[in-house]
């Protein structure tokens, strides 16, 4: 009897976890109404007013044209020589103090077009010159962080390179050696 019970306690509760489950699975995006901007969650709007690559620099940096921050975090290891040290973080200076700006506007535009919405006085005019705005601002925020993946590759020997792409672990997952 004690195992029995045992067996529908158990049968209750995977029960209750599906349910739960696709409850969730259902309501995607239960609770971020609370967000401060709807679109944008905190880590994205701490990453756009950074300055981070926040992956706008994929195509770049797993095809062969590593970033200046993470030649900047494996700098002993690439065994970079005084010049592009000092080169690199020139780089990554620059690339900073051009994403943060674009960043700011893209959460400032993010925010304004959230604010359209909620006090209902969004229109078809509206929606599509904010969706513009913020869609042109990310392809200058994209832009800046890949010229400056370009800018680190000439700066860096083939070794180097090969050796980025190991401590990267990419090493042989693309064919463009």
């Amino acid at each position: 009897m004690a195992h029995r019970r045992s067996e529908i306690i158990a049968a209750v509760l995977v029960a209750a976890v599906l349910m739960l489950s696709a409850c969730a699975q259902q309501q995607p995006y239960a609770g971020l109404q609370a967000r401060d901007i709807k679109a944008l969650s905190p880590q994205e709007i701490d990453g756009y007013l950074s300055g981070a690559g926040m992956g706008f620099a994929l195509a770049a940096e797993l095809n062969g044209y590593p970033g200046p921050r993470h030649v900047l975090e494996h700098a002993d290891s690439l065994a970079l020589s005084d010049s592009q040290l000092s080169q690199t973080r020139r780089l990554f200076s620059q690339m900073e103090n051009e994403a943060k700006p674009l960043g700011r506007a893209v959460v400032g535009k993010e925010r304004e077009l959230d604010e359209l919405f909620s006090g209902g006085s969004v229109g078809e005019e509206s929606l599509r010159a904010a969706v513009a705005e913020i869609a042109q601002l990310k392809g200058k925020l994209r832009a800046a962080h890949l010229k400056y993946h370009l800018a680190m590759k000439a700066l860096l020997s083939p070794q180097q390179l090969a050796q980025y792409e190991t401590l990267r672990g990419y090493h042989s997952h693309h064919g463009h050696h």
